[in-house]
């Protein structure tokens, strides 16, 4: 009875330690620490108290739906084809072509200043907020804050928590209207904090790099992202292709660039059947899905698009549904 006893008591202390309420008070501890240190990491970085009292306070807990959504995202549960067709709709591109008719102004300025194709700007507007109907109402601190603390990839937002704290220091937007996606992305082009720091520009003048409230300074930073990170204006993104042979496996995927005449020897055609363009470009051939699913040639500028998002189904939809805004596109 006495052993009894000592083994209800040990389980008794078990449960005890490992109750819901004692992890999350040890969570509490742990997540409490950690944003004291953060706090000297910004205080290093020249934010001001007063900037951190206001964007970290009452954060008490890691959000678990940020986290929920972080394992969710399209790009990682949807097959490339089924990402696709849900985002080049109809609606989407005759939202898209609207667009391009209300800002031929502001679109033009920034494609003869950043050298990137209107209809590829707008693509991405499309793509990354429906052209800026869903830019996300998720306060970015509290979101970025969770995402720092998990370890799975706390570095990269570690240092974009910095970034928006450094933003907010700097006055570039209110802490009430800093709101975005659960992973800290602002605006219509859904920019993360460090692509503002670097690429965000003021295009209208007005003394401001305001991407939430300004459609001009949104167009010239998503061009000025771009322009930077190699953008080409005489190409265009890519092409959806079929194969008339088997190809060696060892051909496909981002590591293999080949010139598009040595594409078309190899039984590489247009996905209509007709021969490949009779340029001097280099390409690589993807097929994201397997052997059955579609295949693509694509470009610098595919290289470009996944800089922005290092997705292949990204940089795939951003390019369809621009190429789907005329019938007479530049090749």
């Amino acid at each position: 009875m006495k052993k009894i006893g000592q083994l209800f008591l040990l389980l008794g202390c078990l449960f005890l330690l490992f109750s819901p309420s004692a992890l999350a008070q040890e969570v509490t501890q742990d997540f409490s620490a950690w944003l004291e240190v953060l706090r000297e990491d910004a205080r290093s970085a020249g934010i001001s108290e007063k900037t951190l009292a206001a964007a970290l306070a009452d954060l008490e807990a890691p959000e678990p739906r940020v986290i929920e959504l972080d394992q969710k995202q399209p790009e990682m549960t949807e097959s490339l084809e089924a990402y696709v067709a849900a985002r080049v709709s109809p609606e989407r591109i005759a939202e898209g072509r609207l667009m391009l008719q209300r800002y031929p102004t502001w679109l033009g300025r920034v494609e003869r200043k950043y050298k990137v194709q209107r209809r590829f700007i707008v693509a991405l507007w499309g793509i990354e907020s429906n052209y800026g109907r869903h830019t996300g109402k998720h306060p970015v601190i509290p979101a970025l804050v969770t995402l720092a603390y998990d370890t799975r990839r706390g570095e990269y937002f570690r240092k974009e928590l910095l970034a928006a704290l450094t933003i907010l220091d700097e006055g570039h937007v209110s802490l009430s209207r800093m709101k975005g996606s659960w992973a800290g992305a602002m605006g219509p082009f859904q920019f993360m904090p460090s692509s503002y720091r670097h690429y965000a520009v003021d295009a209208d003048g007005d003394g401001r790099i305001n991407i939430w409230g300004s459609v001009p300074d949104a167009l010239a930073s998503a061009a000025n992202y771009l322009a930077k990170v190699g953008w080409k204006d005489d190409q265009t993104w890519g092409r959806a292709v079929k194969l008339t042979q088997k190809l060696d496996s060892s051909l496909i995927g981002l590591e293999t660039r080949l010139p598009l005449s040595r594409w078309q020897a190899l039984g590489v055609r247009r996905s209509n059947g007709r021969a490949l363009p009779r340029r001097d470009l280099q390409a690589s051939l993807i097929i994201p899905d397997g052997p059955s699913g579609p295949a693509y040639l694509v470009y610098d500028n595919f290289r470009a698009l996944r800089r922005w998002n290092r997705s292949n189904s990204f940089a795939v939809a951003v390019g369809t549904l621009a190429e789907s805004y005329a019938e007479n596109r530049r090749r």
